[in-house]
């Protein structure tokens, strides 16, 4: 098998993997939660998103990296790691604009990992961070996936 397929492969099982946790045990067990808390739970992984910059460590990637995947990745990363930092003070503390700031975070964040993973040519170059597009990415996806549906169900009862 191919970089490339090896990776799709290991992608798509952990998604599987993290979408059968997300229905059999943590949207049951959010359905218990105040909203605040619930979108704190499922933001707090992407608060870690300052590991991306990982990507700009020419040590660690290959040096032929495609640059703007680097620098694209890693700051996308940064970015939404500093909006879900933002979005848990919010929530927390009640205030007026931690919905929306959820609502940027979550559509930022998700362009953010769609369009790094949009990049297969860099596949191959990951070599010592091909755990983050493997295993925390699919993390990041799934918890960005029930936020939006915790959104749009709040949304939907305001209404």
């Amino acid at each position: 098998m191919d970089s490339l397929t090896i990776f799709l492969t290991q992608l798509i099982m952990s998604i599987g993997v993290y979408s059968l946790l997300a229905k059999w045990v943590v949207s049951p067990w959010l359905r218990n939660k105040a909203l605040p808390i619930a979108l704190m739970i499922l933001i707090a992984p992407h608060a870690m998103r300052h590991i991306g910059l990982t990507f700009l460590v020419p040590s660690v990637t290959d040096p032929d990296i495609p640059l703007s995947f680097a620098f694209m990745t890693a700051w996308g990363d940064f970015v939404s790691g500093v909006l879900a930092i933002a979005c848990l003070f919010a929530l927390k503390n009640g205030w007026r604009l931690a919905f929306p700031l959820v609502w940027l975070f979550n559509i930022v964040g998700t362009a953010d990992l769609v369009t790094a993973l949009s990049q297969a040519e860099a596949v191959p170059m990951l070599a010592g961070t091909w755990y983050i597009p493997t295993f925390f990415v699919p993390l990041l996806l799934v918890t960005h996936y029930l936020i939006f549906l915790l959104l749009l169900k709040r949304n939907q009862s305001q209404n």
